[in-house]
């Protein structure tokens, strides 16, 4: 379980957040102290990273395609680094594994992927630890939290896009950007369980045994975002998540909720018939399932609560100009719109459904949202975490 592995196809989401080291959506982790060995060890024997050439000492301090001369000028310098480091991409985390590929095809780069699985605090840890050499990661795709408690390892870029971006989900100087997100989202067995429209009808005697939060809202994010959304439901808010932890525990008393982490595995088997999870895992779900599970997702009504992942470059990158070159083709329709077939929502939706640019049947496909988003500010997530570590297995143990 990679106390915040991504999306659920074959594996635990990761659980998007990343609460005090990070996020959910599935789970993206691996024991941490088994993580920090091996960054140490490849950081032990890690070639240094050679001599930057005169076009990598450029793209380095670049904050925009046009301090390399324009795309041609960047789109040359990264071809000639050749290679672009990635970490913590599941390939079907967010369709991820389609996007790197789009980007390859397009530009006849090299992308090495490390730890997948990994976390957003791994992502920050590993960069530090592997500065100065060649296998150190390029970009971030971090949780909200991880990435604003870690600016200083950024480096101002700003995307052609830049400005079509939404002012509060960016850094002014481009240190970082949101690029997609989603919704929290009730999944269900279309063919074990009714239809449910809110967290009140998970209550009912018809899903006894069937529901399963993913994570623990103390450490995944997910999880977290779940009892920040059912307090959203039943008269709380995100000033005051104590209405959510109560409906767990009516939940947990009503024999409606089951102990489990929702993999793959337990949805088919049936153990976890429904989950509350981001809508861009049940969405995958959906997907993974299809011919063996009607699988659904609803966000539920006056409950919707959403995040947005963070993306990043590190400022100490040994490939400043594919770096960059990864952040431009990530704000394009075409790399927003490999997101959203991914039941992500990028975050450029809107301005491309104006435009005409975004693939609307994938954009249909997502569940509609029913009510004003609710995302919540890093004020209300330090308060709601204290609650939550206070309370949660006092009321929930």
């Amino acid at each position: 379980m990679r106390v915040n592995l991504r999306l659920g196809l074959g594996r635990q989401p990761r659980p998007h957040l990343d609460l005090g080291g990070p996020v959910p959506h599935p789970l993206r982790t691996t024991a941490v102290l088994a993580i920090a060995a091996t960054t140490v060890a490849l950081a032990a024997c890690s070639p240094p990273e050679k001599e930057a050439s005169g076009d990598s000492k450029t793209a380095a301090s670049a904050t925009s395609a046009a301090d390399l001369g324009g795309m041609d000028g960047l789109v040359a310098a990264a071809k000639k680094e050749g290679t672009l480091n990635v970490i913590a991409l599941p390939p079907d985390w967010a369709n991820y594994g389609e996007v790197i590929k789009g980007f390859t095809a397009k530009y006849g780069l090299k992308v090495n992927s490390a730890q997948p699985d990994a976390d957003s605090a791994t992502e920050i840890s590993t960069a530090k630890n592997l500065k100065g050499q060649s296998t150190a990661p390029d970009v971030f795709d971090l949780g909200q939290a991880v990435a604003l408690a870690n600016t200083d390892v950024y480096a101002p870029y700003k995307v052609a896009a830049f400005d079509k971006i939404p002012t509060a989900l960016k850094d002014s100087n481009g240190l970082w950007v949101n690029d997609y997100g989603g919704y929290i989202s009730i999944g269900y067995d279309a063919k074990k369980v009714p239809a449910p429209t809110s967290f009140e009808d998970l209550l009912k005697p018809a899903y006894k045994g069937k529901v399963a939060l993913n994570g623990n809202p103390t450490k995944a994010g997910a999880a977290f975002s779940g009892v920040v959304a059912a307090s959203l439901g039943n008269g709380g808010s995100a000033d005051d998540i104590a209405p959510g932890v109560d409906y767990f525990k009516k939940l947990k008393d009503a024999g409606n909720l089951v102990p489990v982490d929702p993999t793959p595995a337990t949805i088919q088997s049936g153990q976890t018939a429904v989950v509350i999870d981001w809508d861009y895992n049940n969405a995958g779900q959906t997907k993974a399932l299809a011919g063996k599970i009607d699988w659904k997702s609803v966000i539920p009504q006056g409950a919707v609560t959403g995040s947005y992942y963070v993306q990043a470059i590190n400022k100490d990158a040994p490939h400043p100009a594919a770096a960059r070159l990864w952040q431009e083709y990530l704000y394009t329709d075409e790399g927003q719109n490999l997101w959203l077939q991914g039941g992500a929502r990028p975050v450029l939706a809107q301005e491309m459904v104006k435009a005409g640019t975004i693939d609307k049947a994938a954009n249909d496909a997502l569940p509609p949202v029913d009510g004003t988003p609710v995302f919540i500010t890093e004020a209300q997530r330090s308060k709601a975490t204290d609650y939550l570590n206070a309370n949660w297995q006092k009321e929930m143990g």
